[in-house]
């Protein structure tokens, strides 16, 4: 499923560059393994490896490219048994506020006194 997920982002990264040409575009598919890199005349730079480890994918990648800004963007992630996480990114992802301090307390709460169904 998370190889029908990246190859899907991939998809969609080459039709929104239709007039992108290919300086790179290697690909290995295995029964337990797959990896491949494309590299496109627009900035984009995509490498991705997977490896099955029993019944469980561990997927490694990266992705780079300019924004129409011209900022460089790049993001390195791993999907594994505990989903999709993100290594390294540029510029860093926004990130959620802290949790207020009474709702922290209702859920330690909760967590200490679970329902009895």
């Amino acid at each position: 499923m998370k190889f029908i997920i990246a190859f899907a982002c991939l998809l969609a990264v080459a039709c929104a560059n239709e007039d992108a040409g290919v300086l790179r575009n290697d690909a290995e598919v295995n029964v337990d393994s797959f990896k491949y890199a494309l590299k496109l005349d627009n900035s984009v730079d995509i490498e991705q490896q997977g490896q099955l480890n029993g019944e469980e994918w561990t997927v490694k990648g990266q992705q780079a490219w300019t924004s129409p800004e011209g900022e460089a963007v790049s993001i390195q992630y791993v999907a594994d048994q505990n989903g999709y996480q993100v290594l390294a990114a540029n510029p860093p992802l926004p990130t959620s506020p802290p949790i207020p301090e009474a709702i922290q307390r209702a859920l330690e709460w909760i967590a200490a006194h679970p329902s009895k169904e």
